[in-house]
């Protein structure tokens, strides 16, 4: 892999202009391409999980799917609602509403119990993914309504208005994002470098690589459908990964610059920097993508989703600095020389280019490590233990429609609908299957259900039996006053499972059954994922145990690699149980507590920290590991190897955290928790795990941190060393 990367560095170093104009045509590509064929959305279908998936499934078969609706307020601007003005204005938007080609039905105008709203439901064609959609063609009918009455407010809500409304608050959200991220990114590649040109290489790579990456998952995304996440995590780890590729990449080239004092040309140091640096970026590349590859084990459309626009940024990141990366470092580099020869003809001193000193602050951080090994091993490890207790108390549940923000113009309607018709809240759908020989018989079973329904009091009482045209299938529906995110919901779920409907529709002989709604959505997702998670974190420890055993030769570092990513993530996850789980912070990070952790937050944050990891573990050990090959004793190759990684190690760490923290400022609760969880990992792993624990665990170790790995080999390199002192690097 090494005289891989080393050969494609020296290719582009020869060639720069080529290789800068292949990178170039290479973007444009993948982005036109990618317009050409456009992006393949999930379906309703794709979503189906559990026994709620299966009822839709049952459902559609049958022609009895569940329509995604619009509901309009009619309410009195001041005072009383006026009746007669208010059912005029309802049979003029219901007559409108019908002309719509969107439109599959308008039901009766219902009045609230207090008779001050009047409500209209709007039901959609189509699927439900779709519905958003259409919701400006019903908005404009409404507007029009309200304009003819304007004594009267007219008001829409629905799931597929409070989905275009949460997509528009995405796209603000992400904007703000980019433009905290994108400055604070840009200031601390110029404190790093202390060069406009320099720091604007990892920031242009990287944006180079989101572009192309998304024009690349839009055609991936007709093999894996994208689910509307996919430009989302592209932006938040293609601008992570991409600048600290390039920035270990460029560092790398520096530090190799400034020790030879000019004794070497541009593309001699490049080659340098591809041999080691450039080695550590495509390992930690197929690290991220191979821990991220296991949550296509979750069988979930959204996760997949995930999956495929991390791989592809990262891949393409690994590309850039293969290709473009070594050809803008020889052009900037013969720039920097041709100036250094200007300055000396005219007898003016020669600038110094920034190397990697170390520095007297990272060796005061681990003086403790060097001094104390087991000492700092037990106390930081203890300190990690200590943030993983909130664990005990985590709550996963599916963040739903209840959680969005109250900026949603369509979610404070949606209160207020909640508020004057409860009956309408929640709505279950038990889905029957059966041979059309035994209509009758689970019409009854349906019957009885809803007579015991009837008589429990977690049950609105209203109920609606549909059957389809071959009588095979029959849906029956019915209204819980609830909230979806209620424990009262969720019970009335439980008393449909596990009490009514065993009793009746489960004695039909051959029948097959099941409910499904919001509710049940709710439910099943959590379960579904919590049944696949084993598979996932099993998968995911294997990847990256046999990702750094390859790396480093070792098998004490894999097992080393695989405990410490295990700590820093259920830390960082404890962390998060402790800000968002109560409500002391909701203040500080503007958010209201749900009680619980978004279900994707927990098996998201430990696949793409784990392959983040590999980012810092694969750089730091690098080093280390060079410097042992070159027959440095170990304890010495430790504390070097760390010291002089560090100063690149924390700027990577500032950057990704930087993007992550940006996060925390999006409405979406789930997402400010992924920003928060994956921020505080991001610390933890570089300030604490990196900087103490593992330096302590190695120290401890000595050599037998190598095994099985042989000392001959080491002794061998040793002997080979140059005249110069500098490690031989190691290019098996």
């Amino acid at each position: 892999m090494n005289s891989f990367t080393v050969r494609m560095a020296r290719w582009s170093a020869r060639h720069p202009w080529r290789a800068i104009a292949g990178w170039l045509v290479f973007v444009a590509l993948c982005l036109g391409v990618g317009s050409a064929v456009g992006t393949h959305s999930a379906t309703t279908a794709d979503y189906r999980v559990g026994e709620a998936g299966r009822a839709e499934a049952m459902a559609a078969e049958g022609g009895l799917e569940r329509r995604a609706a619009e509901q309009v307020l009619i309410s009195s601007r001041s005072g009383p609602l006026d009746r007669d003005a208010a059912e005029a204005a309802a049979r003029d938007l219901t007559a409108r509403m019908k002309r719509l080609p969107e439109v599959a039905g308008v039901a009766d105008p219902l009045l609230s119990q207090d008779r001050r709203i009047l409500m209209v439901e709007v039901a959609l064609k189509g699927e439900e993914r779709d519905a958003k959609d259409k919701v400006d063609a019903l908005a404009g009918q409404t507007d029009a309504v309200g304009t003819a009455y304007p004594a009267l407010r007219l008001e829409e809500t629905g799931s597929p208005s409070i989905s275009k409304g949460v997509d528009q608050q995405r796209g603000d959200d992400l904007a703000l994002s980019e433009k905290i991220t994108l400055p604070i990114t840009l200031v601390t590649l110029l404190v790093v470098f202390g060069s406009v040109t320099m720091a604007g290489v990892p920031l242009l790579l990287a944006l180079s690589s989101i572009a192309a990456a998304i024009g690349l998952s839009m055609v991936a995304s007709h093999v894996s459908p994208d689910a509307g996440v996919g430009t989302n995590v592209i932006l938040m780890i293609g601008l992570a990964v991409g600048v600290d590729y390039t920035l270990f990449y460029l560092k790398r080239e520096r530090e190799e610059r400034a020790r030879s004092g000019g004794r070497l040309s541009s593309e001699a140091l490049v080659d340098m920097a591809a041999a080691t640096s450039g080695r550590a970026v495509v390992i930690s590349g197929l690290a991220v993508v191979a821990s991220t590859a296991t949550l296509y084990l979750a069988s979930d459309v959204i996760f997949s989703s995930l999956a495929t626009g991390t791989i592809v940024v990262v891949l393409v990141a690994v590309a850039s600095s293969l290709t473009a990366l070594p050809a803008l470092l020889v052009k900037l580099g013969q720039r920097e020389e041709r100036r250094a020869r200007r300055r000396a003809e005219r007898g003016r001193p020669a600038r110094r280019t920034r190397g990697d000193s170390g520095g007297r602050v990272w060796a005061a951080l681990l003086r403790p490590a060097s001094r104390h090994p087991l000492a700092t091993l037990c106390v930081s490890v203890l300190a990690l233990l200590a943030l993983v207790t909130p664990l005990a108390g985590l709550k996963i549940t599916e963040m739903s429609r209840d959680t969005h923000s109250r900026d949603i113009a369509a979610m404070r309607v949606y209160d207020r609908l909640n508020a004057a018709f409860p009956e309408q809240r929640v709505t279950h759908q038990v889905v029957v299957r059966a041979d059309a020989a035994r209509s009758g018989e689970v019409g009854g079973a349906l019957r009885e259900l809803a007579r015991r329904a009837d008589a429990d009091p977690l049950f609105a009482g209203a109920s609606r039996v549909r059957t389809s045209a071959d009588h095979r299938t029959s849906v029956l529906e019915l209204k819980v006053p609830y909230l979806g995110n209620s424990d009262q919901a969720y019970d009335s779920l439980d008393h449909l499972r596990e009490d009514y409907l065993p009793a009746t529709v489960g004695r039909v002989e051959g029948a097959e059954f099941g409910v499904s709604g919001d509710v049940a959505r709710y439910a099943d997702y959590p379960a579904h994922q919590n049944s696949k998670l084993p598979l996932v974190l099993g998968a995911l420890l294997l990847v990256t145990f046999a990702m750094t055993t390859y790396a480093f030769r070792s098998v004490v570092l894999g097992l080393i690699g695989v405990v410490l990513n295990l700590l820093s993530a259920a830390a960082a996850l404890g962390l998060l149980v402790l800000v968002f789980q109560g409500t002391w912070a909701e203040g500080l990070l503007d958010f209201h507590s749900t009680g619980s952790i978004g279900s994707r937050v927990p098996l998201f944050l430990f696949v793409i920290l784990f392959g983040l990891s590999m980012d810092y573990q694969v750089f730091v050990v690098s080093r280390i590991r060079e410097a042992v090959l070159a027959g440095v004793p170990t304890r010495q190759a430790v504390l070097e190897g760390i010291r002089r990684s560090a100063s690149v190690v924390t700027s990577a760490a500032v950057v990704m955290t930087t993007v992550f923290v940006s996060f925390v400022f999006l409405h979406i609760i789930e997402m400010k928790q992924i920003g928060f969880v994956l921020a505080a990992a991001v610390l933890l792993d570089a300030f604490i795990v990196r900087i103490m624990v593992l330096p302590s665990a190695m120290l401890l170790l000595g050599e037998a941190s190598w095994w099985p790995s042989r000392t001959a080999g080491r002794t061998a390199a040793a002997s080979a060393q140059p005249a110069d002192g500098r490690p031989v690097v190691d290019v098996r």
